[in-house]
């Protein structure tokens, strides 16, 4: 099968001779048709410089770019076959909702009938159906998010791009745009990359992650192997909480010489046949889990205990204990 979107050891130099930034260092990445593929990373790691050169708004300094095997590396955004959903939206305010949503067909030459047509389809499609007449104003944040993925679609494109679209956001309706937006992937089948530096967002949405740091991918995998298994320090403690262990520490708790074990795979218990033994320094109240952290020999660990767990107090002498299988033992040097 012809993959969606291939990049062939592409990088972005921004800057002069003695003053450049790399912001996507020989990227190598093949993303498939279908494939909701998510770009993580904090701000500044390269997701978005990568999105643009992508979507034909930023061009690479090296390296070649191809969606489905069309190589697109010099083309401008309006010959691929993409489109973008930006964070800030962009409607155009002082045109109708079903204006918005048709503009693309209209610089086509499109007719207004079919215009009108196939923007209500679309606005039918993301469940806006009776607000074609207003303007963006008139709406909600999660409406008019909701009008530009209508907007971006009409083109029928192979592939979306979406740039930290639920950004501006607050929490409950982000969480329910994250619902809804995995659903209308899946039933258009259309393949989208979303990039995004929230990782609970990233896990929940994609059938996989790529992780960037510093320009590059230091990983790429299912969500589930990107946390349970990361493949750098870098990769452990970006994507969820994490007790990251080095050298002595690490040797004398899992026997590696750096090693990984998540919060959540820890549990408080009996002295006997204990891990660690230490004196609690910190609790922290988080509704559906209680962050406890414990000094052990110098070493901070943190533990997440489920609610209905007692938590200890702090000063407490607490027992620690958790499974061989819970420790992920990590790169000492290199990347992934």
């Amino acid at each position: 099968m012809t993959a969606a979107v291939t990049l062939d050891r592409v990088s972005c130099v921004f800057g002069t001779a003695g003053h450049e930034v790399r912001a996507v260092d020989g990227v190598d990445l093949t993303i498939e048709p279908g494939e909701f593929f998510t770009l993580l990373g904090p701000s500044g790691s390269g997701k978005t410089t990568c999105l643009r050169m992508i979507g034909g708004f930023t061009l690479p300094t090296e390296g070649r770019i191809r969606i489905a095997d069309q190589d697109m590396t010099r083309l401008p955004p309006y010959a691929r076959p993409v489109n973008t959903v930006f964070q800030d939206y962009a409607l155009f305010p002082h045109m109708s909702i079903r204006d918005n949503v048709a503009y693309a067909l209209m610089v086509r030459k499109v007719d207004k009938a079919t215009r009108a047509r196939r923007a209500d389809e679309l606005l039918d499609l993301v469940e806006l159906t009776d607000v074609g007449d207003r303007r963006p104003g008139q709406l909600s944040g999660g409406q008019r998010q909701r009008v530009a993925l209508a907007r971006a679609l009409i083109g029928q494109p192979q592939v979306l791009l979406l740039d930290e679209p639920l950004g501006a956001l607050d929490l409950k309706l982000r969480e329910q745009m994250q619902s809804e937006l995995k659903a209308l992937q899946r039933r258009l089948g259309i393949t989208f990359l979303f990039i995004t530096h929230d990782q609970h967002e990233a896990l929940s949405m994609s059938d996989r992650i790529g992780v960037f740091n510093a320009g590059r991918l230091e990983q790429v995998g299912a969500p589930q192997q990107v946390y349970d298994a990361p493949a750098t320090r870098f990769v452990a403690q970006f994507v969820g909480a994490a007790n990251v262990l080095d050298d002595e520490a690490a040797r004398r708790l899992t026997g590696h010489a750096s090693a990984m074990l998540r919060p959540e795979r820890i549990r408080l218990g009996e002295a006997a046949d204990a891990r660690a033994s230490g004196n609690v320094r910190e609790v922290q109240y988080f509704g559906a889990f209680t962050r406890v952290k414990v000094e052990v020999q110098g070493t901070l660990l943190q533990a997440d205990l489920a609610q209905a767990v007692d938590a200890p107090s702090l000063g407490d002498t607490v027992h620690l204990h958790w499974e061989a299988h819970a420790v992920h033992a990590l790169q000492t040097q290199g990347r992934a």
